[in-house]
């Protein structure tokens, strides 16, 4: 299995020498940025359309639910992605965007040659990576119909729940700071946050420079947080489950177990009706 991250100056050499990988655009704003520019070779995948379902109403699901993942196959299998191909993804937040989500949902379907470009875009450009407008067509390959279920572990709503009351499973919340004390909140009905949890908010994986801290770093720091930690019985979540896995990434780059991800994170409780923290000194039913 390769590294989870793969830093700017390797995808260079892999660019130079090998053209047999795969590069993915997961800028999650809409396609219009990747149409102006975007590194050579790369395809898109749009957040919106690929990695999530369109929901009437969040508080089944959150805003970004998981397609089926026999519908995900079909997606990837459209990009020429299959179980041995090596994929690098990139996007503008070093992984914050969509690029951890896909690396994550790719890993979920049993995908190990799945890496995340640390320090995204600008990082490539800055080391010299080309760059162009330039859209490459992908080559379909077979859709691979074994893929039926994610394989790395989720937890839903009425388990977080349940978390929340006893709290013998720990809850990361990994949004900012502002957000988790209920003090803004740009995007959901309700600020606050899930009774119990804890802000360990994603830009702490990040080094002064915006790249993910060295792994050792990042094992002592997650280490640090819990006594004795098993990271198979911690939840992580966000505002509506992409983030979330900027997180689990770092997990996995630290050579911890990939933690449990919860999909509807804020976006789902907070419509709700469960119980919330709207601020640090104030709760609601």
């Amino acid at each position: 299995m390769l590294a989870p991250i793969i830093q700017p100056k390797e995808l260079l050499l892999l660019k130079q020498s090998d053209e047999n990988f795969i590069l993915i655009d997961a800028y999650g704003g809409g396609k219009q940025p990747y149409l102006s520019k975007h590194l050579d070779g790369a395809y898109f995948v749009d957040l919106e359309a690929d990695l999530s379902v369109a929901v009437a109403n969040p508080a089944n699901g959150g805003r970004h639910p998981l397609p089926d993942p026999k519908v995900f196959a079909a997606t990837i299998s459209k990009l020429g992605i299959g179980p041995k191909t090596h994929v690098v993804i990139y996007d503008d937040k070093n992984g914050a965007n969509a690029a951890a989500r896909f690396w994550w949902m790719l890993r979920a379907i049993g995908y190990e040659n799945v890496q995340v470009l640390n320090g995204g875009f600008n990082a490539a450009l800055n080391i010299g990576f080309p760059s162009n407008a330039d859209i490459k067509t992908p080559r379909p390959v077979k859709i691979d119909t074994s893929i039926s279920e994610w394989q790395l572990p989720l937890v839903s709503m009425d388990e977080v729940k349940v978390a929340s009351e006893t709290r013998h499973t720990p809850i990361i919340d990994v949004r900012a700071k502002e957000r988790f004390d209920g003090i803004v909140e740009p995007l959901d009905l309700i600020a606050g946050h899930i009774p119990n949890a804890i802000n360990v908010p994603l830009t702490e994986n990040l080094d002064e420079f915006g790249g993910f801290k060295n792994p050792i770093l990042l094992r002592e720091k997650y280490e640090s947080l819990f006594e004795n930690l098993d990271s198979k019985n911690i939840i992580v979540h966000c505002g509506s489950g992409v983030t979330a896995c900027h997180t689990l990434l770092a997990f996995d780059y630290a050579g911890l177990p990939i933690p449990n991800l919860y999909v509807g994170s804020w976006s789902e409780w907070s419509r709700s009706g469960n119980e919330m923290i709207l601020s640090t000194n104030q709760s609601s039913n």
